[in-house]
């Protein structure tokens, strides 16, 4: 992962923790309304991918566990990790493409309500993303991926059939390569062939803004008929509709170019979704207050974006930042691209060595501009912030400054389920603060189970326990004895 130049190792909060009567009188622990969008707190889990699921995106035990796990800490909401629109093979994620998930996606919502006692409202994220495929081998690349042109025979000052150029290709170095290659052509080889929204040569890319209203509404409708109590629809970091809105996207349909124009498509997938779904149902949606990345979308964009979801009716809107593929850094041979190793990756997940800001609160002063700007367009429409959040002095001073309506804890929440019944009591002096180290980021990174070092060693002897599939770490945190 990329890391600032700047090596400041700052420290976690060690402020004094509140009495369950202050706790209990704060902001943060106090009943949010607004609408039918409804909690009874004002704290929330932001989506995060576990790697629990089947190849086939079917919920296990595994998944049931994780998700009961953190119930269990009462929070105001949840979001289940990103889940796939499509019925196609997307590896260890979540699905929702297709009925025959729905007996598990029905599985998971009835454990988190007894978990909770029916306290924690259940959100779960639905997101689509295009092909990416692994870096390739430089033999398999030239020899059977790449299509021969003449760019490639004038460059190498031959013209000759396609094996005997290949050949010659072959022979070269990668500062060569990249100067006989196209500027596309170069990364396919060097980071792995990836789509984008703006490929429109290519009919099912062109063909996105038609097929994808229809695609998310009815994965919408399967999560209310499953009983979730609302969906999440992704729009944030390097995936389709995060791609839509992105300033890159010069698509000339319609679609790309001037902020209206990006902001389309998500509008039509949201009125789509609304439309399929019932009025108990909450549609809200997770973006970037800002991409991070050279000529991408910023916080004015952000804040533009913003208004107008709000004045389109969503639910709520929950904030990320970074996370591109643009930046990311190069993969080895035989791995696929991270969004989350470059600058923008940084600014999404920072770390406790971190430049002069530090990894803590990082996203609050975005979350304050796009609340005004929403409040300024009229709308009450509630703002979820998160990002290195793990002191209750730190959340409730957020709630009570006006910055953001409701406090994501991620990372927080992964090293201390029972981090919102530990503070809610007057317990927090025994809440597990995350050191923001990004263990859980390696482990995601290699799509192996995610767990927090800070509990997945511990109490290994545990009558019953589940296990990585390695056998050495725990799959959640033990159960906290008061």
């Amino acid at each position: 992962m990329w890391k600032p130049p700047e090596r400041i190792v700052h420290k976690t909060i060690s402020n004094a923790w509140p009495t369950a009567p202050q706790a209990q009188d704060s902001v943060l622990f106090a009943p949010y309304k607004n609408g039918r969008f409804r909690l009874s707190q004002r704290t929330w889990i932001p989506a995060m991918v576990p790697w629990r699921a089947t190849e086939e995106g079917f919920v296990t035990d595994d998944v049931i566990d994780w998700y009961r796990r953190f119930a269990e800490g009462k929070p105001g909401a949840i979001v289940v990790e990103a889940t796939g629109v499509r019925d196609v093979p997307s590896g260890p994620l979540l699905r929702a493409g297709h009925d025959r998930f729905l007996p598990g996606l029905e599985k998971l919502v009835s454990a988190v309500r007894e978990a909770s006692d029916g306290e924690t409202k259940l959100f779960i994220q639905l997101i689509d993303f295009l092909a990416i495929k692994r870096r390739p081998q430089k033999e398999k690349f030239i020899g059977r991926h790449l299509e021969i042109t003449d760019r490639h025979r004038r460059y190498l000052k031959m013209d000759r059939d396609d094996e005997t150029v290949r050949n010659a290709m072959l022979a070269l170095d990668d500062e060569a390569l990249k100067l006989c290659l196209s500027e596309r052509e170069y990364e396919s080889y060097s980071r792995g062939y990836r789509e984008r929204v703006t490929d429109t040569h290519l009919p099912h890319i062109a063909e996105l803004p038609k097929c994808l209203p229809e695609i998310f509404s009815n994965a919408a409708a399967r999560a209310e008929q499953a009983g979730f109590d609302g969906v999440e629809l992704h729009y944030a970091h390097a995936y389709t509709m995060a791609s839509f809105l992105s300033k890159l996207n010069t698509r000339s349909d319609g679609y790309g170019g001037d902020r209206d124009s990006r902001l389309r498509l998500p509008l039509e997938v949201y009125e789509c979704v609304r439309a399929q779904t019932s009025d108990r149902f909450l549609v809200g949606c997770r973006f970037l207050s800002d991409e991070c990345i050279n000529g991408g979308s910023d916080l004015q964009d952000a804040m533009y974006f913003a208004s107008a979801f709000a004045k389109a009716g969503m639910d709520f809107l929950s904030l990320s930042r970074g996370g591109k593929f643009e930046d990311a850094a190069e993969p080895k041979v035989g791995q696929a691209i991270y969004p989350y190793t470059g600058r923008s990756g940084y600014e999404c997940m920072p770390q406790i060595i971190s430049d002069a800001h530090g990894p803590f609160g990082r996203n609050i002063n975005a979350a304050r501009n796009i609340r005004n700007a929403v409040r300024a367009a009229g709308c009450d429409t509630p703002i979820i912030a998160a990002g290195g959040i793990h002191h209750f002095d730190q959340a409730n001073a957020v709630l009570k400054n006006g910055d953001a309506d409701i406090i994501g804890l991620a990372r927080q929440a992964m090293a201390d389920p029972d981090w919102f019944e530990k503070v809610r009591t007057g317990n927090g002096d025994a809440v597990n603060v995350c050191k923001y180290t990004n263990y859980c980021e390696g482990l995601d990174q290699k799509h192996k189970m995610v767990t927090c070092q800070l509990w997945d060693r511990k109490e290994m002897d545990e009558p019953g326990l589940a296990r990585t599939p390695d056998g050495k770490r725990r799959t959640t945190a033990p159960a906290w004895r008061r």
